[in-house]
């Protein structure tokens, strides 16, 4: 049947793929430890109580109309205080828009300052800036990155690319490699963002920067979160941040998400927001006003949630460098924050027992699946080429003995490769 044209060429999720691969061997019997998806198992991280008696409770007093086109007024003053408290960001209610989550954020933003044909920086691996350029007709600019510098972008790997471009979207901690932005390299990027402007004709749009910050307060031991607001506040007027509760009170699917930016562009994200329909729901709102506003208890469910994920988190990494000691083609990155940890399993050209060549990253994923028991996701789900050896590990629908019991065997499925 004849479909648009976006319709074809939009390519479905490569996350979505490899779960598809792993729910085929669950049901053959197969135990399976599913480090793919960036979610939380409920079971094992629970929202906080407090936030769930409190949507309940909104429900039970019929809270279940529209809510207002940018969320509600108590809500986005939760926000405002919980920005300034938590991160020293000074923005006003009319600066702050709440949808169904972070996602219609991101879209609406590039839906509200992109044209079709203007070119979106951002870097590789990065999580869906190719499908939300394909969506809006962007033509993308990918930078690769380097693991000496954790894959998070520095100004001089961006400095070629930024002459004319209308947006650069950056995410830190990075989804998907849990690194972060140093003070120095994201004070560098900020300048060169400011440089750039000041070069442009009066009439030309700015270059625009959008900061994905949804996991800024899942960071781990000496790691600190920057954004760039803070650090060149002459950047705010061409800044618009992405953030929410999605991932900070593993509540992925109660949400609320927030944008926040100058509010001229703010009231356009929230007219194509309304056209979406993706509001968050408004008991969920009247919930998570209340919730942020209760800093011991949202401080004592951080803490919990953070160490459990860190142990997770470093039990792996120490894992992964005990068998790269052992000679083993493997490497990891130091968990900064999020609720991933960054691998490489460098065994692409190797043979398995059965004499299969593993020719690309998604052959060495679904060997460790079948032979481990272990589903990782390659970089290459992130916009970099296939023959990166470097991959996802997400903790977050994992409990910490599952991750230890996971070690084992992918020691032995490796030992067969030749």
């Amino acid at each position: 049947m004849k479909v648009s044209v976006l319709a074809q060429n939009l390519s479905g999720s490569e996350i979505i793929k490899i779960a598809g691969e792993i729910n085929e061997l669950k049901k053959q019997g197969q135990n399976i430890a599913n480090l793919t998806i960036g979610d939380f198992d409920s079971n094992i991280y629970p929202i906080p109580t407090e936030l769930k008696e409190g949507i309940i409770d909104a429900y039970n007093h019929n809270q279940t109309n529209y809510p207002p086109a940018d969320g509600m007024l108590s809500l986005r003053e939760s926000v405002a205080g919980f920005l300034k408290s938590r991160l020293g960001l000074a923005y006003a209610p009319n600066e702050i828009l709440i949808s169904g989550g972070s996602r219609p954020l991101i879209y609406s933003t590039y839906l509200a300052l992109i044209d079709p044909g203007d070119w979106v920086v951002f870097p590789a691996p990065s999580w869906n800036n190719n499908h939300y350029c394909d969506l809006t007709g962007a033509e993308p600019i990918i930078v690769n990155t380097r693991a000496e510098n954790n894959f998070m972008p520095t100004a001089d790997e961006l400095r070629p690319h930024v002459k004319g471009a209308t947006l650069l979207a950056l995410c830190s901690p990075l989804n998907p490699t849990g690194t972060m932005f140093s003070k120095k390299d994201l004070e560098e990027i900020c300048d060169l963002v400011i440089e750039e402007n000041k070069s442009r004709p009066e009439g030309q749009k700015p270059l625009y920067l959008l900061y994905d910050q949804i996991y800024s307060q899942l960071t781990f031991g000496e790691y600190k979160h920057y954004d760039p607001v803070t650090l060149r506040p002459e950047l705010r007027d061409y800044t618009i941040f992405v953030d929410g509760g999605s991932k900070c009170f593993a509540a992925t699917g109660v949400r609320v998400g927030w944008g926040f930016g100058p509010a001229a562009i703010i009231n356009h994200m929230k007219a194509i927001v309304g056209h979406m329909g993706a509001w968050a729901p408004k008991a969920e709102q009247v919930a998570m006003a209340e919730y942020l506003k209760n800093e011991p208890v949202v401080d004592t469910y951080l803490d919990k949630l953070k160490a459990n994920i860190q142990a997770s988190l470093s039990t792996l990494h120490l894992g992964f460098q005990a068998l790269k000691a052992e000679g083993f083609a493997i490497d990891s990155i130091v968990p900064m924050g999020a609720i991933y940890l960054t691998v490489k399993v460098d065994y692409i050209g190797k043979t398995t027992p059965d004499g299969k060549v593993l020719a690309n990253s998604a052959d060495v994923n679904f060997y460790l699946i079948k032979e481990a028991g272990v589903a990782l996701v390659p970089f290459s789900a992130f916009g970099t080429d296939d023959m990166n050896p470097w991959f996802r590990v997400s903790v977050g629908a994992s409990a910490l003995q599952e991750v230890e019991d996971l070690l084992p065997r992918v020691k032995a499925a490796l030992s067969k490769l030749k």
